[in-house]
């Protein structure tokens, strides 16, 4: 091997899925807060943290957990509104921490899926990823997040995906990516908004049932 060959390594940028399985062991110690987390991602910390925070709020019926972390997601999002390039956290956020093996499981559970959004994913209508465009996205992202703060029954999951879906877009440069992301979210958050809207008028007509007939 030639040393022209590995500097070509060594430049050859590694993975989403790799680096998310070797984040665990890179930061080490029992508890990994979000903190580290940014320190660590650099200038590949906006995507990345965004699929990190989105990916527990993907698995069905968990609760307590999304919830927690759909602040962080909601001061990310609202960041990339504002135009920041590099995510910044205040103190209280960094320090929030989670096992450091139930993030090594979750990260190679979940490698398998992002490597086949990988293989999908290449940098195409990359317009959506910055300026303007992105700034729009970062207001479906904080709509996508506030949703999953709802602690109703599967209200995390569909949003949690449409997250992680635009967090691989952002992170490949992948506006198709991006637009599916986004019309998964969109059409979530509208059919809850409907349900929503539909179950407080039956609620309406049933206290006012009751209070007729009383």
């Amino acid at each position: 091997m030639t040393a022209d060959t590995t500097h070509a390594e060594a430049d050859t940028p590694q993975s989403t899925s790799d680096l998310l399985v070797a984040l665990g062991p890179q930061i080490g110690g029992d508890e990994i807060t979000i903190g580290q987390l940014v320190d660590a991602l650099e200038d590949r910390a906006f995507g990345i943290i965004l699929l990190i925070l989105a990916l527990p709020c993907c698995i069905p019926f968990l609760y307590g957990v999304p919830q927690a972390v759909s602040i962080p997601l909601v001061f990310v999002a609202a960041q990339i509104v504002i135009g920041r390039h590099t995510p910044w956290l205040p103190d209280k956020l960094r320090a929030r921490s989670f096992s450091r093996q139930a993030f090594e499981d979750m990260a190679t559970k979940s490698a398998p899926y992002i490597r086949w959004f990988e293989v999908i994913s290449k940098p195409r209508l990359t317009f959506l990823s910055r300026g303007v465009a992105e700034r729009t996205l970062g207001v479906f992202l904080l709509i996508f997040s506030a949703s999953i703060a709802t602690p109703l029954p599967l209200t995390n999951t569909t949003p949690g995906v449409a997250v992680g879906v635009m967090a691989i877009g952002f992170i490949e440069r992948d506006g198709i990516l991006l637009i599916i992301g986004t019309l998964l979210g969109a059409i979530w958050v509208s059919l809850l908004i409907f349900l929503g809207s539909e179950l407080a008028i039956i609620i309406k007509d049933f206290i006012g049932g009751l209070i007729g007939n009383g």
